[in-house]
């Protein structure tokens, strides 16, 4: 973009959006599905581990994904096009995925982690598309829509067990491999149109060669050195390590903690779960007419109050001994916040960084939420496993609602309003940005 240059008027096809939209559903079928429903209960079943290993390995898997996401997102700054990236990351997912449970104990962790990694890849670059498929004025809206119609994909994922496990309530006769063989061809059929309908816009580069790894490299320390020169993003970045650890760490142990915590039956619990789907697919519509209405800062703002009272609230359920079925709120309430996070953020992070290096700067994106992803289960694992603090699963709760303080404390000075980016890449604020 020129200097000068705010608006973006093309048009997008129809076909275009709604491929990428429909790969939004695809993947969130599989980390509801296999992330938060599934793999966790098949752990507890099968193998009878507890919280702790459960978090170790989904550690592992945010580990590697802390290493590579920002390499892999200036790789794909180099090549003309990052849908074959996106692609290649999802067929290896939908590999792993399908002989998920068919193995040793060994083997199907192994399988785990890399579905994990590739399921997260594929993120970086899919959300690095979102300005291919959208322009400043809309990119609220488009980034809404894709939230909730994503959704979709927890209710397809809930389906699938439903379906392939029946209603059975012993948790030993249930057919998990069954299950992951059946998210993992949903996500591979759902993820076809967004390789064949999605127009992105082609770069001039040289040819992709072994040394555009080393390029990558440079090109990457560099972006690192000069982070000062992008108002804001550091912060946001550091902020959003804190707020997505939060999120994605209880939504990665609602299950345990509501069967644990609570009392309850995993079929008691599942329901919490529905819930939030439920908000969250319409949540999703309408925070994205927020964020083009008022900006993804100040959604963002609005959002992490909503994670503050989720996790006072869950975490006082059993501390105060209030009735269980209150998790039935929180759960309605996660969906709101779940889907304001991702409809807020991703639009903020595309405000703060240069199009130039989207692959980049959505890699850094990734990993500090995968660093989050890396600590909170550790920490979770530290506090409530039975062979550590043992202090148990609301004191958990109570760390990662300090977490979403220092997050929002992080964000206060951050603005979004609109760069218009100069020759380098280098952002000229608008004047309300730079006063």
């Amino acid at each position: 973009m020129t200097t000068g240059e705010t608006r973006d008027s093309r048009v997008v096809p129809r076909r275009s959006i709604a491929a990428w939209v429909l790969y939004d559903l695809a993947n969130t079928c599989f980390s509801m599905g296999v992330v938060t429903l599934y793999f966790p209960d098949f752990v507890k079943t099968v193998f009878g581990l507890d919280d702790g290993a459960v978090g170790a390995f989904d550690s592992l898997g945010a580990l590697l994904v802390f290493v590579l996401a920002p390499i892999l997102g200036s790789i794909s700054d180099q090549a003309s096009r990052r849908l074959p990236f996106l692609a290649t990351a999802t067929v290896v997912c939908v590999a792993a995925t399908f002989f998920l449970a068919q193995a040793s104990q060994p083997l199907t962790f192994a399988l785990f982690v890399i579905a994990v990694v590739a399921y997260q890849a594929g993120l970086i670059f899919y959300d690095s598309l979102l300005p291919e498929v959208s322009t400043d004025e809309n990119r609220g809206r488009i980034g809404g829509i894709g939230v909730g119609v994503g959704y979709v994909g927890s209710l397809l994922a809930y389906g699938v067990g439903v379906l392939l496990m029946g209603s059975t309530t012993d948790p030993s006769a249930a057919d998990f491999a069954g299950v992951f063989r059946g998210i993992a061809v949903v996500f591979l059929v759902v993820a076809l149109p967004a390789f064949l309908f999605v127009r992105e816009r082609r770069r001039v580069v040289p040819p992709l060669t072994p040394a555009v790894a080393g390029i990558a490299f440079r090109e990457l320390a560099q972006t690192v050195r000069h982070a000062s020169h992008y108002p804001g993003l550091g912060r946001f970045l550091l902020g959003r390590m804190f707020y997505a650890d939060a999120a994605n760490t209880l939504i990665f142990m609602v299950i345990l903690y509501a069967t644990g915590s609570l009392g309850m039956t995993r079929a008691e619990a599942q329901p919490a779960a529905i819930l939030a789907i439920l908000f969250a697919i319409p949540a999703g519509l309408c925070w994205g007419f927020v964020v083009d209405r008022v900006g993804p800062r100040r959604t963002l703002d609005v959002v992490l109050v909503t994670w503050m009272a989720i996790f006072a609230l869950t975490a006082l359920i059993p501390v105060l001994g209030l009735p269980s079925e209150l998790i039935y709120v929180a759960g309605a309430l996660v969906g709101v916040a779940l889907a304001g996070l991702w409809a807020s953020d991703r639009p903020l992070m595309a405000r703060l960084a240069p199009p130039r290096y989207y692959g980049q700067f959505f890699g850094l994106y990734a990993m500090v939420g995968r660093f989050g992803a890396v600590v909170g289960p550790a920490v979770w694992a530290l506090v409530a496993g039975r062979d550590l603090l043992n202090w148990g699963q609301p004191a958990a709760v109570a760390f990662l609602l300090l977490w979403v303080v220092i997050a929002f404390v992080l964000l206060r000075p951050v603005s979004d309003a609109p760069r218009a980016w100069g020759p380098g890449d280098l952002p000229e604020l608008a004047p309300e940005a730079a006063a």
